[in-house]
């Protein structure tokens, strides 16, 4: 709800009712929101680094930088893009290796397409690129719910170093209802590499059962030099067959919705969550989050300041209560720095 109204204050209201408030299944397409940091260097496995929403997925294959950047196509309202960087090549990867970006969307939030159904939605994927390296590359769409179901597409990057916008559809699939919960139903992978185990076979360009040499045929390898650089941003995936403008939200909306999946708590140098003494011995910390995270998050933090370690902690989607049993000293001051809460899919 409150989400909702944040929508309808900046748009107006009647922008929420008729669905053109959220058409765009991706968080954070515009690349402004980089809780964790916004860049980082040395990458050679999986995980969230920088952008939100955007998991960088790598199995044996090249070291990279991935940062929040600011080279954007010109005149399209961008104030910022993904850029993966690599810097230690690996021109002749193995059959197993593969790389790819990837943002994961929740069943509950995609009823509408009606996979599963006769009357299906097809889905539309509007992006900007840029790429040093020319060729080939792959977008995939991979249904979790039922047995990895998958669909691939490819887009061809014809002029070196230049912004260019890609639009790709997907045909609705009738087979396979997504499951209404909080949990990953749908994955969307933008592939960047890959060995011969999902490049041998022939491009699987309708729905169809996981076939792992079918995913990404044809693509181009592009950790095979450090030279290489590729950038994104503008991603949109909604229903229908073509593609609309893209739906800039405000500010204060993409950092909520991006905060469902993971929050910094107090970040920064000189900002600090307080742990009250609450009983003799006991300090304790209580925070409710500004906005409920999809589920019951982890806990980690990047600084104790008076003590080591909570003794325990009690989370929920809303909020967290930890304490630690010290011994009293008139005068110290017990505080946490940069909380981090991560409830990712």
């Amino acid at each position: 709800m409150a989400i909702t109204k944040l929508v309808a204050d900046s748009l107006g209201a009647s922008a929420v009712p008729n669905q053109s408030a959220f058409k765009n299944i991706i968080i954070n397409g515009d690349m402004s929101i980089a809780q964790r940091a916004t860049s980082e260097s040395g990458i050679t496995s999986s995980g969230y680094y920088t952008v939100d929403r955007f998991k960088f997925v790598d199995s044996n294959l090249g070291t990279f930088t991935m940062s929040q950047d600011t080279d954007v196509p010109t005149g399209q309202g961008f104030s910022k893009s993904l850029k993966v960087d690599c810097t230690t090549a690996d021109a002749s990867p193995s059959s197993a290796d593969y790389l790819f970006l990837q943002t994961k969307f929740e069943g509950q939030n995609l009823q509408y397409i009606k996979k599963g159904t006769a009357s299906a939605e097809s889905l539309t994927l509007s992006f900007w690129v840029k790429s040093v390296k020319t060729g080939t590359y792959i977008v995939q769409i991979e249904d979790v719910d039922n047995s990895s179901r998958f669909i691939s597409k490819s887009y061809t990057i014809d002029s070196a170093s230049t912004w260019e916008k890609k639009t790709i559809t997907f045909a609705g699939d009738t087979t396979g209802s997504l499951g209404n919960d909080n949990t990953s139903s749908l994955e969307l992978n933008f592939w960047l590499g890959a060995g011969t185990d999902r490049t041998s076979g022939t491009l699987q360009t309708s729905w169809g059962s996981y076939t792992a040499s079918n995913v990404a045929v044809g693509q181009v390898n592009f950790a095979d030099n450090t030279s290489n650089d590729f950038w994104i941003t503008g991603v949109q995936l909604e229903a229908g067959t073509s593609a609309s403008d893209f739906e800039f939200l405000p500010v204060d909306v993409n950092l909520a919705r991006c905060q469902r999946y993971y929050q910094v708590l107090a970040p920064g140098g000189d900002k600090y969550i307080p742990v009250v003494q609450y009983q003799s011995g006991f300090r304790s910390l209580a925070y409710v989050f500004p906005t409920e995270m999809r589920t019951v998050p982890s806990l980690s933090v990047d600084t104790f300041a008076g003590f080591s370690s909570f003794n325990g902690t009690d989370m929920t989607q809303n909020s967290v209560h930890a304490y630690v049993s010290a011994s009293y000293s008139l005068g110290t001051s017990y505080i946490v720095r940069g909380a981090r809460l991560n409830a990712e899919l």
